[in-house]
């Protein structure tokens, strides 16, 4: 996330190049446990090998603390973590690669209402056992606009976009936002921030020659329709002039417009960063 530039911070190793380092150096600075295709859920993302549901990226992150707590002790452990900010930001994978699929039988087990409720449910836990670890300082982003991404382009005939996911996701937005606010009510030290991406996102692609985009029906590099079918793979060309697209691939957006998310993300006022931007977030004294 580019907001850890702005922060000062170093690229962080994953975690399994943290677990296999000679050292635990490398994860006293930080750890990215993020892991392709994985969700909320954990049956989320299944026709994709090797993804790590986030509940597992929980007990990876256990591991680590368990690796590192002799060598810090527990009392500096525990103010390293405080001090820590942890960037959590999932949900569109339970959508994209769960809800929306159609080898999955979740769209006749919930409605979007109930399945958006059965997510922050699962969320909620999550956090709280992050919390239970020393996690103290969070960073929740919301899911961002989804109706105008290639692949959802690439699936309407009319290749047009399709404005039902996007109300298929806003009940999750919205309740996860509230979770921010009871978990700050009921974590004591804990502060959590919500970042909109959706309202980002959404800014981008109503003004994109505002913001030096032109091309904003299509991925950078990809398959088939809108290069949104099959996403972007290690023999294929990207296009020669990526600064000017919105979308890299079927789903992802360009490194541009994730600069763009992360400065709003890092000091964006309070319609973008709730209750606080990043930048306070490092700055907050329980």
């Amino acid at each position: 996330m580019h907001a850890a530039e702005l922060l000062g911070l170093p690229l962080l190793p994953s975690n399994n190049e943290a677990s296999n380092a000679d050292s635990d150096a490398g994860a006293l600075q930080g750890v990215n446990y993020a892991s392709a295709a994985a969700g909320i859920l954990d049956n989320t993302g299944q026709n994709f090998v090797g993804r790590i549901p986030f509940n597992q990226q929980i007990k990876n992150f256990q591991t680590t603390l368990n690796q590192i707590k002799g060598k810090l002790g527990a009392g500096k452990l525990a103010s390293s973590l405080g001090r820590s900010i942890f960037y959590v930001g999932m949900g569109s994978n339970d959508y994209l690669n769960n809800y929306l699929m159609p080898n999955y039988n979740t769209r006749n087990e919930y409605n979007g209402d109930q399945y958006s409720t059965l997510l922050v449910q699962h969320y909620t836990k999550q956090l709280t056992s992050l919390y239970n670890l020393g996690a103290r300082r969070f960073v929740i982003a919301g899911v961002g606009s989804m109706a105008c991404i290639p692949n959802m382009r690439a699936r309407n005939p009319t290749n047009m976009c399709s404005p039902d996911v996007d109300e298929l996701i806003a009940p999750f937005n919205s309740k996860v936002k509230g979770m921010v606010d009871s978990l700050n009510a009921n974590l004591p030290r804990a502060k959590l921030i919500y970042i909109d991406n959706f309202e980002m996102i959404s800014e981008v692609l109503r003004s994109p020659f505002n913001y030096g985009f032109s091309v904003v029906d299509r991925g950078c590099c990809g398959i088939g329709r809108n290069r949104g079918v099959i996403t972007c793979l290690p023999f294929l060309r990207p296009c020669p002039n990526r600064n000017t697209y919105i979308f890299w691939d079927a789903f992802h957006p360009t490194e541009r417009v994730n600069v763009l998310l992360g400065k709003a993300a890092y000091s964006g006022g309070t319609d973008l960063a709730y209750p606080m931007n990043i930048q306070q977030l490092a700055a907050w004294q329980p």
